[in-house]
């Protein structure tokens, strides 16, 4: 990645839409050896009992331990139909996870110095978080023809703050297209409130509050399709969504989502982080709470 100076229309463009498309932020090279890193993490990972399905369709339900705490760790995560009724793997290990997370940025000696470039730390803060903490990152596979749907939602839904700060920052490690998964968000949505919080108990128990039960005005959805290296940056009450992957290819991405350091990030938040492993800024010896 190199250091990219935000055009002052750019950054208009962004509080309009609540998205911006950067084409070519990381190199061909750079996605590769991103790839390459997880294909590494997934043979070394033995799924043993830890067959934990990631899916959006019925969130408290499917949501366990496994999930709840991996805020500071590096977990796996599999794709529902990569599951047979037996409970076992249907398809090889390689083809059956949805996504790792929720600590590569931390954790890992690949993504950690990606994750932290001062070309991304450039873009945040001119889109106005001043100061940044890495709070949650993600690996997505969108795996050829079982790939999930992830429905229309809003990221601060589960990372809250007050005042609203969250940011996502997408990167297309291979070609994302219609037919194999694109994002797609409304533009503008962000503006229109916060439709519901997903909420963690003192019991580990988890709930979707909803705060506004009208329905998505999915018609005016537009597709983010995005070439191998582009940057997508998503402000956190943008409502985004990306549907099932049925072509024989995958939709390799990595995500990373920022708060702002001086916005107070909710205790009833589904991602917590052990108090020995707070939140960092871009500079590793920098802020955190």
């Amino acid at each position: 990645m190199t250091a990219t100076t935000l055009t002052s229309e750019a950054i208009a463009q962004f509080h309009r839409d609540g998205f911006l498309v950067m084409p070519d932020f990381v190199d061909r090279d750079t996605c590769r050896a991103l790839r390459n890193r997880a294909d590494e993490l997934v043979r070394a990972f033995d799924p043993g009992e830890a067959l934990t399905i990631f899916t959006t369709k019925e969130q408290e339900r499917k949501i366990d331990h496994y999930f709840l705490g991996s805020g500071d760790k590096i977990r796996f995560f599999f794709e529902e139909e990569a599951i047979g009724a037996d409970g076992h793997l249907a398809v090889p290990k390689e083809r059956a996870i949805n996504k790792i997370g929720h600590a590569l940025h931390d954790l890992d000696p690949v993504f950690a110095p990606f994750s932290r470039s001062p070309a991304l730390a450039g873009v945040v803060q001119a889109l106005g978080v001043e100061r940044p903490l890495l709070l949650q990152s993600m690996y997505i596979f969108k795996q050829p023809g079982i790939g999930g749907e992830v429905r229309c939602h809003q990221d601060a839904t589960f990372l809250y703050t007050e005042p609203p700060s969250a940011l996502g920052l997408w990167f297309a490690l291979e070609d994302a297209t219609i037919e194999n998964g694109a994002m797609w968000a409304i533009p503008g949505g962000h503006r229109e409130g916060l439709k519901s919080r997903f909420r963690r108990d003192k019991n580990d128990q988890v709930r979707t509050e909803v705060l506004d039960g009208s329905p998505w005005p999915l018609e005016r959805l537009v597709p983010l399709e995005a070439a191998e290296g582009t940057l997508i940056v998503l402000h956190g009450m943008l409502p985004h969504m990306s549907r099932e992957n049925r072509s024989p290819r995958s939709r390799h991405a990595y995500t990373l989502h920022v708060i702002e350091a001086g916005a107070h990030y909710a205790e009833d938040n589904w991602l917590q982080r052990d108090p020995s492993m707070p939140p960092r800024g871009f500079n590793t010896a920098g802020a955190s709470r």
